[in-house]
């Protein structure tokens, strides 16, 4: 059980660094809105000499407005984690761990899943909160720069859209998941929402109005609030005739979302390998060629942000047409499910070797983990196959229990795996310095003295933020830092990450 956080939580005072606009890890969202204008004039200077007899005017907010902060899609039920877990932390600190944390690209699995389930989780405000709900744009950032669209989506409908920074992310979302036409309905029927040209201009030409849309593009073009780059692209999107024969339009360094549907509607469509993970989830449609769906579903894969089996149903789609690259990893992979599909050990014996080693190379081997490993425990292999069999194992949700019944013999390295799969560590002295410092973790007791003053000023998901961090320092290399990470999620209650992080560790190659 998490430690509690009982007693009154103590007034922080925010740090005196911390920035004043919310901070944002998304660099490449649509200017579907347009900034609010400023007044014409400027306002009179206030003076404290009475005008009149009246009653000074006062500025009112209604006081049940529900804060986004307070959206989520995991119950504590589901989380086991308590409603007060922000406690007394600002808001502004909560999204920047949040932002930092969810930047790297070399995320153990381990460290991905907490981090997520916060992100997800339905948790009190803390009370330090922001009228400008900059820690639900930090969430709402997290799971768009690992491509997780469907969650974020989600989360945006279940915490409203009359915000124009949430609205500016939920555009984007529905149009990289292609819903763009959901995404205009709002923006033309949500009050107080002023879109941009381009986006006006894309969504009259989606709701088929293309007369108004032509006309808006040939106003905005005369008055100079359209860039000739957007006025030629939005132009060849209302009218591709007109421009039959035309080159190709350069490809943008930056294109937003809306840039991409938009060279995507006019027949010149964006390769996604080199854009942010987001982008990938459009190559996932059934209309795009096989091989741009199954590097998609690779990266998103690697990532969490596609499930196990639509990631081996795509990649099982078709035999390889080539060789070479992702087909090589296909073909190690689709020959080693045939052979799994007989029960044989001695086919299984030969085919699992490639798979696995394919699965090294793409970062995959969680994924190929929670898929497989059940089946292959219940092989009778030897020698290398039994080996990867329980490796596969200890990466899979079912560690404990497969390490548990696991028969064939161990080493002296492998028994140290399981120990730490079972959360009972052999006595032995660990062979490397990895080793050490996790079992100096697992064996160490309470908070850590870097992390209590936060959980003692009950600033307690703070503290599991800044001990992911700790975390993934330990796995750059700083052995002090590894221990310290998991004797405190050990102490908080969160046993499963503090093992599942330690066996990661010991077992994957990190990936930058």
């Amino acid at each position: 059980m998490l430690i509690a956080l009982g007693g009154a939580a103590r007034a922080q005072t925010p740090s005196a660094t911390a920035p004043d606009k919310p901070i944002s890890a998304i660099d490449w969202l649509s200017d579907s809105l347009d900034a609010p204008r400023a007044p014409a004039t400027s306002a009179p200077q206030p003076s404290d000499i009475a005008q009149n007899a009246l009653p000074e005017d006062v500025s009112v907010a209604p006081l049940d407005t529900p804060s986004p902060d307070a959206a989520g899609l995991l119950p504590s039920a589901v989380t086991g984690l308590p409603r007060d877990l922000w406690g007394a932390s600002t808001a502004t600190d909560l999204a920047r761990r949040i932002t930092t944390i969810s930047a790297r690209p070399d995320l153990l699995p381990a460290s991905r899943r907490l981090l997520n389930t916060l992100v997800l989780a339905e948790l009190n405000p803390p009370l330090q909160s922001q009228a400008d709900g900059r820690l639900f744009l930090a969430r709402i950032d997290a799971l768009l720069s690992q491509g997780l669209l469907d969650e974020a989506d989600a989360l945006m409908e279940l915490a409203g859209l009359s915000s124009p920074a949430i609205f500016r992310r939920a555009f984007d979302t529905k149009l990289l998941l292609g819903t763009e036409d959901e995404a205009c309905a709002r923006l033309t029927h949500t009050p107080g929402l002023s879109p941009t040209l381009q986006a006006r201009i894309f969504c009259l030409a989606r709701g088929g109005d293309w007369d108004a849309a032509a006309l808006t593009l040939e106003t905005g073009e005369a008055l100079g609030l359209i860039r000739e780059d957007q006025g030629e692209l939005l132009a060849r999107f209302l009218d591709p005739e007109l421009f039959e024969g035309e080159p190709s339009l350069p490809i943008p360094d930056h294109p937003t979302p809306l840039t991409f549907r938009l060279m995507e509607a006019i027949g010149e469509p964006l390769a996604t390998s080199s854009l942010p993970l987001a982008f990938a989830q459009s190559d996932l449609r059934a209309t795009t060629g096989w091989k741009a769906r199954a590097t998609a579903a690779e990266r998103l894969a690697r990532v969490g942000a596609l499930s196990p089996n639509r990631w081996l149903g795509i990649w099982s789609e078709h035999l390889p047409a080539a060789s070479g690259g992702i087909w090589d990893r296909i073909e190690a992979l689709q020959r080693f499910e045939t052979a799994l599909s007989t029960n044989d050990p001695g086919a299984v014996s030969h085919a699992l070797p490639p798979a696995w080693s394919a699965m090294r190379v793409s970062g995959l081997q969680p994924v190929f983990a929670e898929l497989f490993a059940a089946r292959l425990a219940l092989l009778p292999l030897n020698g290398e196959a039994a080996d990867i069999a329980f490796e596969v194992a200890l990466l899979s949700p079912d560690y404990e229990k497969i390490a548990t019944k696991w028969a064939p013999a161990l080493s002296r390295d492998q028994a140290f795996l399981k120990g730490i799969a079972m959360g009972d560590l052999p006595t032995q002295r660990p062979s490397t310095d990895m080793a050490r410092a996790i079992a100096t973790g697992f064996r160490g007791t309470g908070v850590p003295v870097r992390l209590t003053s936060l959980v003692s000023e009950q600033r307690l998901g703070e503290a599991i933020l800044r001990a992911i961090e700790v975390l993934e320092g330990g796995a750059a290399g700083d052995i002090d830092e590894l221990s310290d990470a998991l004797q405190f999620f050990r102490a908080v209650g969160l046993e499963a990450t503090a093992r599942r992080a330690a066996l990661e560790l010991m077992l994957l190659e990190r990936r930058g």
